[in-house]
């Protein structure tokens, strides 16, 4: 296991029964002693990004659900450094933030990419030690991200891909029912 720190994937235990994060990837943006922030990866939801933000209508981008805290504030990360000044890279390749307008006028004249974006209404958030204690509790497996996870074509398959990535015993957790009890 890698210690938490920015770029790092929290995978979540395949018995991790808190609804907000079951079977859950969260990137790692942030790893302070005062807390840690990130954005689940694998939870898209219904609404598309011109349904949040008006001025992009026409645009139907997908969101996800970046975690449980603050569900009004939209976030996003992205592959374009050259185009969307001030994001701050959190993996090889990928960048969390950065100028929302600049992001604005690029999906506006189809000069974004949108395979290259992913937008979260809210955040995962963690207060301090509480992150170490749940790591503690063993109810995350950690790994290093890549950009191909965070921009996964299938967000449905990330959970199972991080664990591939771990394999050995953690790849035969990808078939564990959600409760084995009913095994």
């Amino acid at each position: 296991m890698i210690d938490p720190a920015p770029g790092i994937l929290l995978i979540a235990d395949p018995f991790l029964k808190d609804p907000n994060f079951l079977r859950s990837v969260v990137l790692l943006c942030e790893h302070q002693t005062e807390g840690s922030f990130g954005f689940v990866l694998n939870r898209r939801i219904a609404f598309t990004l011109d349904e949040l933000v008006p001025e992009l209508e026409g645009h139907p981008l997908p969101v996800y659900e970046g975690g449980p805290v603050q569900k009004n504030s939209l976030h996003f990360l992205h592959q374009m450094p050259a185009e969307i000044p001030g994001g701050q890279e959190v993996v090889k390749g990928v960048y969390w933030g950065g100028d929302f307008e600049v992001l604005t006028e690029l999906i506006k004249n189809d000069q974004a990419d949108p395979s290259r974006i992913r937008f979260f209404l809210g955040y995962s958030g963690w207060s301090e030690g509480q992150l170490a204690g749940e790591m503690n509790e063993k109810t995350w497996l950690t790994t290093a991200a890549s950009r191909q996870l965070v921009f996964h074509n299938d967000p449905a398959e990330i959970w199972k891909e991080a664990l591939r990535q771990l394999g050995g015993d953690y790849e035969m957790l990808i078939n564990f029912p959600l409760d084995p009890q009913l095994n």
